[in-house]
């Protein structure tokens, strides 16, 4: 690795990957968890592990062929052996290694926990602080098609007041990220994390968006109110009444008088609940479990993602219509290889609450709907639950990861949101 900036602070060795750290000291494992400082951050993923995830893919034991048509029983047979066959013989780690070093990425201590996070300010003179959180099975790969748009707006479409200065942290248990070794690292430590970040980096100002757990995030954040924070943006916004939920909950039909968009609502929920959220309850319940397998079979691991991904994208259930295969192979790869597979799962588990129910937030807040979301909120719930709404739009394109499926799309409708905070 080519570093002539500083000395080496700290090097971190785990499952394969040397993790870099420079700033212009050295520090002493004891420091370095204490500390304050702000260290630049290299990744270099050792050969040896990307063969031995190569050796791994073709060791796969495969199961037999599912006996439907559709994808009810889940990730179909063929389709998913070629996509995971390109995994082992074609992708390229070095190009998505490639794509996040050419960002300024930085390291720094919270809590005693490392996070690591892209740093991106504007050319353009008051830009706005925005951290933006990524989800599950998500990461800042999600994150890296907006950068351009949001920091370089005159660039794509946008003018130089729509600027942003952006944060885009990895979640604690994600990525590049340290890993809890302790419980209590729930949303909404991390949301007062995300607060002791923005100011560390000198923002006394800013706004937050999230989607997926970044919404339970900024979500938190809100609830919180924390000195400086502006507003939030929230792109799977928690919005379900209590009548609902409680009808959902207990497998009771809608409650009558609800309008055409509510009903849809409540149908694409009780979906989720009935038929598509085994996933989550094995993370709720038994993370650690459900992490021994993932952890060992790279192929069990993309097809525990890859269902998702296909039933999330505006995609009409084939996620390689919205990203690229190499887009999806990028995501996995860096859960893989960074063995991140148990610790993303315990936020589940620590958090242990449905996050499609209503919150009760007073700062301003701006929702865009999208047309592939989990659920479409209503604007009639979304009012309930985010009392000072100050922005409200349905897209007709994009889905549960939005800023990756439509970036420009994405940027169009976060400058919009808070406009009226600059």
């Amino acid at each position: 690795m080519k570093n002539n900036k500083s000395i080496l602070a700290s090097l971190i060795i785990t499952a394969g990957v040397t993790l870099f750290g420079t700033s212009g000291f050295a520090q002493s494992g004891t420091e370095a968890k204490t500390s304050t400082f702000i260290r630049p951050f290299h990744i270099e993923v050792s050969e040896g592990a990307i063969k031995d995830l190569r050796q791994r893919i073709l060791a796969t034991r495969w199961p037999d062929k599912e006996t439907v048509s559709d994808q009810s029983q889940g990730v179909k047979l063929e389709k998913f052996q070629k996509l995971v066959a390109y995994w082992g013989q074609e992708y390229d780690w070095r190009k998505a290694e490639a794509k996040l070093n050419a960002l300024p990425q930085f390291i720094t201590t919270i809590d005693g926990l490392d996070i690591q996070f892209v740093h991106i300010r504007s050319k353009h003179p008051n830009a706005m602080p925005l951290i933006i959180t990524h989800g599950w099975p998500g990461s800042i790969f999600e994150l890296l098609k907006i950068v351009g748009p949001l920091t370089d707006p005159t660039a794509f479409g946008g003018k130089a007041e729509d600027a942003f200065d952006l944060v885009l942290p990895s979640m604690p248990g994600y990525g590049f990220s340290g890993k809890p070794t302790a419980t209590g690292w729930d949303a909404d430590h991390i949301a007062r994390a995300w607060d002791v970040l923005m100011k560390r980096l000198g923002y006394k100002r800013y706004v937050s968006q999230g989607g997926d757990w970044g919404s339970v995030v900024a979500d938190k954040m809100a609830f919180q109110k924390p000195e400086g924070l502006l507003g939030i943006h929230v792109n799977m916004p928690a919005t379900v009444p209590a009548e609902i939920a409680k009808a959902l909950k207990n497998g009771e039909p809608a409650p009558e008088g609800l309008s055409g968009e509510e009903q849809k609502a409540f149908k694409s929920l009780n979906h989720l609940y009935t038929k598509g959220g085994g996933y989550a309850g094995m993370m709720v319940t038994r993370p650690q479990t459900l992490g021994y397998g993932l952890s060992d079979s790279p192929a069990g691991l993309a097809a525990f993602f890859y269902d998702k991904m296909n039933e999330w994208t505006y995609s009409g259930g084939d996620a390689e219509k919205s990203l690229t295969r190499d887009e999806i192979l990028d995501d996995i790869s860096l859960y893989w290889l960074t063995n991140t597979a148990v610790s993303s799962a315990q936020l589940y588990w620590e958090n242990n609450a449905n996050n499609f129910n209503a919150v009760d937030i007073s700062i301003p807040a701006a929702i865009t709907v999208f047309p592939g979301e989990i659920y479409q909120a209503p604007k009639s719930w979304a009012g309930r639950a985010y009392k000072n709404l100050i922005y409200f739009n349905e897209v007709k394109k994009g889905g549960h990861f939005a800023s990756w499926e439509e970036p420009q799309l994405f940027a169009e409708e976060l400058r919009a949101a808070f406009k009226s905070l600059r």
